[in-house]
């Protein structure tokens, strides 16, 4: 199962990335974790410039999305949204089908964070996304300084991680998630 990790954080060590870090360090044999790198490289969203001509950076992020079997977004809440990077992010998708029936978990690094994800679940829903709900995880890591390795070590936090993979796994074998 390939997994595409998305943070929605720009931050340098953020915890949302070293988050994403952790689950693919603790990724059990048959899955694959390609923790994409920051969203910055995307222009802000524009339909004439998709019309005239998909950038390839826009193009290279449409494919990414369109060849993972689960799409894994690990994002903060900023003023009760979504950071304007993730959700420029998320622009560039409407004018395609990579979302689909595209299953999607959120992870979530700092929570409450329940304005930000419900906003991701409603934006990637009606972008034709199926939820996982039951993959989506919290990993309470603000305040901490941990790195991935840490985390993934953690006796608190690796736990949920694999409760993730294990979830993940039922979504695999037909399991309603």
């Amino acid at each position: 199962m390939n997994l595409l990790a998305v943070s929605g954080s720009l931050r340098t060590g953020s915890s949302n990335l070293r988050l994403l870090e952790a689950v693919r360090l603790l990724a059990p044999a048959g899955f694959f974790v390609t923790v994409r790198g920051p969203l910055d490289d995307l222009l802000h969203f524009n339909p004439d410039i998709e019309e005239a001509g998909l950038p390839d950076v826009a193009a290279q992020w449409r494919a990414a999305v369109d060849a993972c079997d689960v799409l894994l977004i690990s994002s903060p809440e900023y003023a009760h949204g979504v950071p304007g990077v993730m959700k420029n992010a998320l622009d560039w998708l409407v004018g395609g089908m990579e979302m689909t029936d595209k299953p999607f978990a959120l992870l979530n690094a700092t929570p409450p964070g329940e304005y930000a994800q419900a906003s991701l679940i409603e934006t990637l829903r009606i972008m034709g996304g199926k939820h996982l709900k039951t993959v989506s995880i919290e990993v309470p890591l603000r305040g901490s300084k941990l790195d991935a390795a840490g985390i993934a070590a953690h006796p608190e936090f690796s736990p949920s991680i694999r409760r993730m993979f294990a979830a993940l796994e039922q979504h695999s074998t037909g399991v309603n998630t």
